[in-house]
């Protein structure tokens, strides 16, 4: 006796649907299409993917509204704008991170570049480096030595500075007049551009030990002045989370408020607060205006913060692309300074990296 099997019916919650495959086949015949307009107006990648996005865009959204109505179609519709805006938008930095890592790679993979600085390296050398093929002298001990001095002091002053104001609008402010006032200037500061920043740490030590006065510890207090309302914000704001029963449960056992803020709230909050200032770092480390203000441009090794000018890597690659070591031949200074480059966005990346970890080692651990 056979037995025959009905074919399923589509239930009512299926019916009016594009199938899975839908955005794979719209995205096939999208390429063909902008291959084809790309072609008639001289073929080339970008040109590629613009019209392949816009044709992707047409087919999908008016396949939609055939089959699915015009309301699924504009939710289409409203979908591919949002993914187009969001590649847009992540276009120039994959392009940034793409050319920089191309062209930074040469000057890393080049002998000695971490490890030597460009004392006694003139033009002299670039052009026999030209000439004869040999390496590329010269490298960038000196700036990345000066950018981790420099930063190291620009973030011992700011941390204490804006984890102290912080704590203050936060737990005895009380919304008064002076934690108004005090909330206003470091809105102020925070949109302040870098140069400012530069030129005010500049006059402060020309006022105080004359004109000319460039060393490290005065681009220290500069790029401090940028860091402390970075630091202010982060902290008050993982400050202001902090539950008020965990203050009011160690107000009740009798612990005075300082050391309820020092051994409840602080450790409590330091998982943001270690994460925000990491940020700050990140977000002074690139600085060049205000260096090149205060710490000047060295070729030598100087360790000393508090004496001589002092080189870091944004004023590396600024002077090496502004003023080549060898005009006539300005293809080595070219490579030292995306080598430079590639260096710092290493650094960026890094502090990045190490704030993800901090806030996740000392986020609160979930209770059973």
């Amino acid at each position: 006796m056979t037995t025959l099997t009905a074919r399923p019916r589509r239930s009512a919650l299926t019916r009016n649907r594009l199938p899975r495959l839908a955005p794979w086949v719209s995205l096939i015949v999208a390429l063909v299409i902008g291959a084809a307009l790309s072609t008639l107006v001289g073929f080339n990648p970008f040109g590629w993917g613009v019209f392949a996005a816009l044709a992707f865009t047409v087919v999908f959204v008016a396949w939609s509204g055939a089959v699915e109505g015009s309301r699924k179609a504009k939710d289409k519709l409203a979908t591919c704008l949002v993914v187009a805006a969001f590649l847009v938008a992540l276009l120039p930095l994959v392009s940034v991170i793409w050319t920089v890592l191309v062209e930074g790679t040469k000057g890393l993979a080049t002998p000695g570049f971490l490890g030597t600085s460009m004392n006694g390296v003139s033009g002299i050398q670039d052009n026999e480096s030209v000439d004869n093929g040999t390496r590329v002298l010269g490298g960038i001990y000196h700036s990345l030595l000066g950018t981790l001095i420099i930063t190291l002091w620009a973030t011992l002053i700011s941390v204490p500075i804006g984890l102290l104001t912080s704590i203050y609008l936060v737990e005895y402010g009380n919304d008064g007049k002076l934690a108004r006032a005090i909330t206003f200037f470091v809105d102020v500061m925070t949109g302040i551009p870098s140069i400012v920043a530069g030129l005010f740490a500049a006059a402060l030590f020309a006022t105080m030990f004359g004109p000319g006065t460039k060393t490290g510890f005065v681009a220290a207090v500069a790029l401090s002045v940028l860091m402390i309302p970075v630091v202010v914000r982060s902290s008050e704001e993982m400050l202001r989370i902090v539950p008020n029963e965990l203050r009011e449960a160690s107000y009740a056992l009798g612990v005075r408020k300082w050391r309820t803020i020092l051994r409840v709230v602080i450790p409590t909050a330091i998982s943001g607060i270690a994460s925000g200032v990491t940020l700050a770092i990140a977000r002074v480390i690139g600085e060049t205006a205000p260096i090149l203000v205060t710490a000047g441009f060295a070729t030598k090794i100087n360790a000393n913060v508090f004496s001589d000018w002092m080189s870091s890597l944004p004023t590396f690659i600024y002077t090496q692309i502004l003023n080549p070591t060898s005009p006539s031949n300005p293809g080595p200074s070219t490579q030292r300074a995306w080598g430079a480059a590639l260096v710092l966005i290493i650094f960026v990346m890094l502090l990045n990296l190490i704030a993800r970890l901090v806030a996740r080692m000392f986020a609160p651990k979930a209770g059973r």
